[in-house]
């Protein structure tokens, strides 16, 4: 049974309690009261505690994604497609798809408290960079939606990264690794040969210049960080795996473009 299973059960045993709490639990119509206890350390967790990072994971992810969506002020007819598409592609359950749309309004609201959303989650996810840096990712699709990042949406998104633990500098990197995967999947396979190849190189986050070992290195790096197992394991949803593969698929054909490109 996945954690939202447990929790519209009523097996409550693993669940935290802090503003993440407060937001599930309005969603799936449940009121949560056990302490939040910190995660210690970066080893394979026990059950209960992946069902907590799970429930931490899924509840963010959808609640953030709304209040980026608001952050303009408005929300865009493709703002609330992509929520929907990122709902078809995990097939979701009814269950779990009503909680997504429940998070995403929530996101929405005036007084949303991002700030205390944000720490416990990072709290919850203690010291799981992969994990965080797939949050962000997910963010970062979401404030492009429409296709443009306005200044209103990148201080969300640098107000997202602080309240992580993620740098300016490693921010600009994931965002323009975002940027080149967009372009490299809208040029077409035959026109703009070499601006796809470019792309390429900036998806796996290296030059031209870079030497065959170093092309090996960066794909291995950026596929060990998004191994959809390896991201479960760390206390990924099960439901989301489906985007963990998603990436893992434009990773591997960044890499075989470049591949080819050297004979």
């Amino acid at each position: 049974m996945s954690w939202l299973g447990k929790v519209v059960g009523g097996a409550f045993g693993f669940l935290m309690g802090g503003p993440l709490g407060a937001i599930l639990g309005a969603s799936v119509g449940h009121q949560f009261d056990a302490g939040l206890q910190g995660l210690e350390g970066d080893e394979q967790l026990n059950p209960g505690d992946q069902h907590r990072v799970q429930m931490a994971f899924f509840t963010a992810t959808f609640s953030v994604m709304g209040h980026i969506a608001k952050a303009d002020g408005k929300v865009t007819a493709a703002e609330i497609n992509l929520a929907k598409r990122i709902m078809d592609e995990l097939v979701l359950t009814e269950d779990m798809r009503k909680a997504a749309i429940n998070l995403f309004q929530q996101g929405k609201a005036e007084h949303f408290p991002i700030n205390d959303v944000l720490g416990q989650f990072r709290k919850e996810c203690h010291r799981r960079k992969h994990l965080i840096r797939m949050f962000l990712e997910i963010q970062i699709q979401a404030a492009y939606a429409d296709g443009v990042l306005d200044q209103t949406e990148e201080s969300v998104l640098l107000n997202i990264c602080h309240h992580i633990g993620i740098s300016r500098f490693e921010y600009e990197g994931i965002k323009l690794q975002f940027q080149a995967q967009q372009r490299f999947y809208g040029h077409s396979q035959h026109k703009q040969a070499e601006n796809r190849l470019d792309d390429a190189y900036a998806v796996l986050g290296i030059s031209a210049t870079a030497t065959d070992a170093e092309v090996k290195k960066a794909y291995r790096r950026l596929m060990s960080q998004h191994h959809p197992d390896k991201l479960v394991a760390k206390g990924l949803p099960e439901e989301m795996m489906t985007l963990a593969k998603e990436k893992t698929q434009k990773i591997r054909k960044a890499y075989e473009t470049v591949k080819e490109s050297r004979g």
